[in-house]
């Protein structure tokens, strides 16, 4: 061993044999720089040129070495591969069975494993391959390959592939070295070469991710590939009935095990809940998911993207090989190279193949002359083999002027080796015929090299007119909605509380329950000192003593509105204030009186709706006070911030307060949009607006198989493809449809209302071939017949129709009126007959809006009383005062 550096002296060592100290920091230097090096280049990288990492070349290359036509068993081709590899079987047999499950390059039989369930291929002895046309066509040319010795120098091998595709978009890449990794994503067949095509004629293009396990991709922050991109991949779920998930397609980079084990584990943690899971994955995947009544399976399909692997995100990182460099390349790039590169080796191929077809057309003129001159006859006389050279090259000197280039000896040479059966069953005509073939095949190589770029673009066009049928893109681009995890969590647990003490948690359950909840929940808690406070759920927290509300709190949340009187100080005067709580810092103390000691709230409620109602104030007997008792109504106030004053209740001292009268919401109808991209609701403004809706109002759902159905307008509904009307429901507003009577074999037509907003219904029979053709919610539609022609009769004029003329509002099974006993050509959809409906009297409340106004405060004159409300039992009032 090479012990450089060595501080110890000869002497030293002697006296302390066992013991010496050795310097490694140049030998590690050096060493862990060559083998990083290694690993990059020999390993887990691959080339930009071919997209192949070593391993995968040197399989290519030795399946092209074995190929005949027929299969091989695929241990043969793995010990064939080790001549070139110099490394295990394991790592040959692993890598070639990667290659075979993208179905692109390997024609494989035999069970090859499945990339869906994770199954293992079988042992190689067992499975056999040969390759593909595809890969016969577009991998080898001897002609255009560099070749070396591999690594102990009895074979040659190829320093890259000719590859002319961008195989390695196609296949994708992943690989850990040292240093340095590689994660690039795999892309579609089809629009590789629609992209290189683009790229050949000077358009901009753009290539996103397709996964062989199909699944929805949000390619929003992609980055083209490069570092600091992220593309997130769902799992494809859909409702099966109502009480069963179906999911039919897997996010990349999981298997049907791996997912049903992370929903079971999700399911024992209490973040979802599922009743059994049913694995069916065949060819197709099919896993059914069936829930526990009285489970949403919306807010269930959410959960499982937020807390299993049906939803994943995957950081793709575009590193490959360049002049033995690792390059970070985005995929626009990569796919730019590669077409280039294509362009190049089919440019050299071109150069190639004219060069020997004016070769043989050389030879072939040759020839002729040769024999058609009678030149052989001159060599006769001479005795020497000089003589016999000299003798054809003075002989053909005044027939070669039109050739291309000079004689050589070599040429000469080749027409002595002629035969003389040739010689003498020679045809001039036939010789010609293939004199003008070659020119032919000369001019037609010649063209392509002066449109090489046409000829490039034939060439994809081909690969995929051949290759491409069956490769259509898999995965489905969409955007994601966001999941807020604390929204569909399963409430998992319960939240008690001690309110003298000052403590919430999970394991107080001999004091006082609270709600149910999730363990990922934040809780808002209120003191009775003014004090408010949002922590994450524990099993047990010191918030503060005589805790006067606690809930699970909502961020963002405009629409619970806190009303409360507070004292200020210990002899100040009172004030009331009504605020949201939208947005804290969790576990920080925060203020909602102005901070002086002692002060103290009177009266507390919190109100999920913005409601207003009305109290009655009690005051204590002081002196010359007159009026000991007045009413407050809260609709009086405005919404403001948690941190405003508020406006007087009164200077003198309050002894109790009580309700009097519930109240009614005081902010406006919530606005709704639909956003068709991600198929969600949101108060966003994103997509088409749906309406303002208050607390009772519903959505109308009609599907193309002629389901309606209302549901309350909750954000974290799910919409299937199918929906052809969602807008807000209007109970009196009649719906209109046309649909095709199976059994009758006509056109009917309906109107009705829904009878029961909870209840699913189809309205057209239960008959498999009729179908709904038009449906329609206005006030009075109106509909084309377009009748079809009859042999031997005029054509039908078109006729227009009045549905509210035609029949009148029915219940929702009634069979309708038999629109036309005429056969049809075409229903048209008319604008509607313009109508408005009479307003039904609402009650007059003024409305505040959502947002937060800013700091004013005022006193209360005086509040008058509000007819007809009535008092409301619940926890979320609190009613405090003096002792």
């Amino acid at each position: 061993m090479d012990i450089e550096n060595q501080e110890n002296t000869p002497e030293e060592i002697q006296e302390q044999p066992k013991e010496q100290l050795i310097r490694v920091t140049g030998m590690y230097k050096d060493w862990f720089l060559d083998y990083a090096s290694y690993v990059i280049l020999e390993r887990a990288v691959p080339a930009v040129e071919d997209g192949f990492k070593p391993v995968q070349r040197r399989i290519m290359h030795s399946m092209k070495d074995l190929d005949d036509g027929r299969y091989n068993k695929v241990a043969n081709i793995v010990g064939h591969t080790m001549q070139y590899h110099p490394h295990g079987d394991a790592s040959i047999g692993d890598a070639m069975v990667q290659i075979g499950q993208k179905d692109l390059l390997i024609d494989a039989q035999g069970n090859w494993g499945n990339v869906l369930t994770g199954d293992r291929a079988a042992a190689p002895r067992y499975i056999e391959a040969r390759l593909s046309k595809f890969a016969l066509e577009v991998l080898f040319n001897q002609k255009l390959t560099d070749w070396q010795l591999s690594y102990d120098g009895r074979k040659k091998e190829p320093v890259n592939l000719p590859v002319r595709f961008p195989l390695l978009l196609a296949q994708g890449a992943e690989g850990i070295a040292v240093g340095l990794s590689t994660r690039i994503l795999p892309h579609n067949f089809n629009e590789l070469i629609d992209a290189s095509i683009k790229h050949l004629k000077g358009k901009k293009f753009v290539i996103y991710p397709d996964f062989p396990t199909s699944g929805e991709a949000d390619i929003t922050d992609y980055n083209d590939g490069k570092r600091g991109g992220k593309v997130r991949i769902r799992a494809k779920i859909s409702q099966y009935d109502k009480t069963t998930l179906a999911i039919t397609e897997i996010p990349y980079g999981t298997t049907t095990t791996t997912l049903i084990e992370s929903i079971l584990k999700a399911n024992d943690k209490g973040k979802i809940k599922i009743k059994k899971i049913e694995d069916n994955t065949a060819e197709n995947v099919e896993i059914l998911i069936y829930l526990p009544p009285n489970i949403s399976p919306d807010k269930t399909i959410d959960a499982l993207y937020a807390f299993t692997s049906c939803e994943n995100s995957i950081s793709p990182l575009g590193c490959v090989i360049i002049n033995n460099k690792p390059i970070f390349l985005g995929v626009t790039e990569m796919l730019m190279r590669s077409t280039d590169h294509t362009l190049g080796l089919l440019k050299a191929d071109l150069e190639i193949k004219l060069d020997e077809f004016e070769e043989q057309w050389h030879f072939a003129s040759l020839e002729r002359i040769f024999i058609e001159k009678r030149i052989y006859r001159d060599i006769e006389d001479e005795e020497t083999w000089q003589g016999v050279i000299h003798a054809i090259d003075e002989g053909l000197k005044p027939h070669v002027k039109h050739l291309k280039r000079a004689i050589t000896e070599e040429d000469i040479v080749r027409l002595t080796e002629i035969r003389i059966k040739r010689i003498s069953k020679f045809d001039i005509d036939k010789a010609q015929q293939k004199i003008d073939a070659l020119e032919d095949e000369i001019a037609k190589v010649k063209h392509h090299l002066e449109h090489l770029t046409e000829y490039a673009i034939a060439y994809f066009t081909r690969l995929k007119k051949e290759y491409g049928e069956g490769k259509g893109r898999k995965t489905d681009l969409r955007l994601f909605d966001d999941i807020e995890a604390t929204k569909v969590a399963m409430r998992n647990t319960k939240l008690y509380v001690n309110r003298k003490e000052g403590f919430i948690g999970t394991s107080l359950k001999k004091d006082e329950f609270v709600t149910d909840c999730s363990d990922i929940d934040d809780i808002i808690c209120f003191t009775g000192d003014g004090k408010m406070m949002v922590t994450k759920v524990d099993a047990k927290t010191f918030v503060g003593k005589d805790i006067i509300h606690v809930a699970v709190f909502k961020k963002k949340d405009k629409r619970t509105i806190y009303n409360l009187i507070y004292r200020d100080g210990k002899n100040g005067a009172s004030y009331t204030k009504r605020h949201a709580v939208t947005s804290i810092t969790r576990d920080r103390e925060y203020d909602m009186t102005q901070g002086k000691k002692e002060s103290r709230i009177h009266y507390f409620s919190a109100n999920p709706n913005g409601e207003a109602e009305v109290v009655t104030v009690y005051l204590r007997q002081v002196g010359s006070i007159k009026k000991l008792k007045f009413e407050l109504d809260f609709a009086d106030m405005l919404i403001k911030g948690r941190n405003v004053k508020g406006n007087i209740v009164t200077k003198y001292a309050i002894k109790k307060i009580e309700l009097k009268e519930e109240g009614v919401s005081t902010l406006k109808p919530r606005r709704i949009w639909f956003d068709e991209s991600v198929k969600r609701l949101n108060v966003d403004e994103r997509g088409e607006l749906l309406g303002e809706f208050r607390g009772e109002d519903r959505l109308l759902i009609i599907t193309q198989d002629a389901v309606v159905k209302t549901i309350k307008p909750e954000l974290t509904t799910r919409f299937d493809e199918e929906i052809i009307i969602l807008e807000k429901w209007i109970p009196k507003k009649p719906i209109s449809a046309i649909y095709w009577e199976a059994e009758k074999e006509r056109y009917y037509v309906k109107r009705f209302l829904i009878e029961n907003p909870d209840k699913e219904e189809n309205f057209i029979g239960d008959h498999e071939k009729s179908f709904l053709e038009l449906v329609s919610t206005d006030y009075i539609p109106r509909v084309e017949l377009v009748f079809n022609k009859l042999k031997g009769k005029e054509q039908r004029t078109n006729e227009e129709v009045n549905v509210e003329e035609f029949i009148s509002v029915k219940g929702i099974k009634a069979l309708g009126n038999q629109l036309t006993a005429e056969k049809l050509k075409q229903l048209n959809l008319l604008d509607p007959i313009p109508f408005t409906p009479e307003e039904i009297a609402t009650e007059d409340i003024e409305v505040n809006d959502e947002e937060t106004l800013e700091d004013e405060s005022g006193t209360v004159d005086h509040i008058g009383e509000i007819k007809g409300r009535k008092p409301k039992n619940d926890d979320s009032q609190i009613n405090l005062f003096d002792e």
